[in-house]
């Protein structure tokens, strides 16, 4: 990713948590948080109840290439956590990168004269 590093640290994603905000929609939810850099970090978080760990790594795969694919339209200096709900397993790439693009469109995180291009 060229704009955005990974949100490894648990200490990180829970300040994400306690601190951002957050919208959901069918296969994900997401939460945003400024940091202090001008670089996103990108943590996704996939729990067991979703599936084994070939379901679990696939789903973050999806993720991790629907938000690499559009990172060019998203504001810079945001910490951005994505959980995947239990639905997301049955999810195609095409509707989990429309429900990453949803979501961002909630939180207002994406550049304006980008918005309608992405769509």
């Amino acid at each position: 990713m060229k704009f955005s590093e990974s949100l490894k640290k648990n200490k990180d994603f829970r300040i994400v948590y306690n601190k951002g905000t957050s919208h959901a929609n069918r296969y994900l939810v997401m939460y945003v948080l400024k940091n202090d850099s001008d670089r996103n970090r990108l943590g996704i978080s996939v729990s067991k109840k979703v599936g084994n760990s070939v379901i679990r790594h696939h789903i973050t795969r999806l993720v991790r290439e629907g938000y690499r694919l559009h990172e060019e339209i998203f504001n810079r200096g945001l910490d951005i956590v994505v959980i995947a709900r239990v639905n997301a397993k049955r999810a195609t790439y095409h509707e989990i990168e429309k429900s990453i693009l949803n979501l961002a469109n909630l939180h207002q995180i994406i550049e304006n004269e980008k918005k309608m291009e992405s769509f």
